[in-house]
Formats: structure tokens, sequence, C-alpha cells
């Protein structure tokens, strides 16, 4: 049995689509590849409308211990230079780089913390 969320995942949806076409909490694998064989029209049309520019899912990757999760991306998530599970300690981390600074971005995915190490923006007094 998988889960409604496996499904998704495998066939690359958002699982809120999934809820909203009535794929049940629990499957065989049979049904999924029942699904992936002859697919419904609204699956149909999902990959027909899909552009390619924005993942439906992506693996989030913990650079300290290596925990491994898929996740929706959001909009407002930046470019993490690493994202960490939220119980490691900031110094199992390289330092930012001369002339980064660097800044936590809480909530990703179920529990990481992203980093973005980013130039300082410098304003030059006249």
């Amino acid at each position: 049995m998988i889960t409604r969320r496996e499904a998704a995942l495998r066939l690359d949806i958002p699982l809120e689509m999934a809820q909203r076409h009535d794929l049940p909490s629990r499957m065989t694998e049979a049904q999924l590849a029942e699904i992936e064989t002859n697919p419904p029209a609204w699956l149909v049309q999902s990959r027909a409308n899909r552009t390619g520019k924005k993942p439906v899912w992506i693996d989030l990757t913990c650079s300290v211990c290596g925990y491994t999760e898929a996740a929706r991306p959001k909009k407002w998530w930046p470019t993490f230079t690493y994202l960490t599970c939220d119980h490691h300690g900031y110094d199992e981390l390289p330092a930012a780089e001369a002339g980064l600074s660097r800044r936590e971005v809480d909530g990703i995915g179920s529990r990481f913390i992203g980093i973005v190490d980013a130039a300082e923006h410098s304003e030059e007094l006249s």
C-alpha cells in the first residue's frame, strides 16, 4: 500500500490535486499503475498544461546529515546555499565566504532551515 502523498509524488502532481480528484488515502501499486497506464482526463489535462518552469516536487537534502524529503517548492523560497535540519547547530556548516552575509529562512519542508549566503550590501557615504 502507498499513501496519497506517495501517489502524488509518483504521478508528479500536487497533493491538493490528488485530494480534489478523490485519490484514496491509501492505494495499491496496481491501482497506481492503472492510473499511470490509463490516466484520467484531469491528469492528462494537468500534464498538458505544465510549462516546466516550476517543478511540482523537489528533493530537500540536509547538508549536514543527508536526510532527504520531497516537498512542494514555494514561490517565496530564495536560492539556498545550504539546507539543514532544524536540530543541527549553526557551527556544523562551513562559514560564509569573505564578503558574504548569511541569513536563515525557517519553515522549509517539514524540518529544514534554509541558509542563504549573499553579497553584503554596502552603502557608500557621501
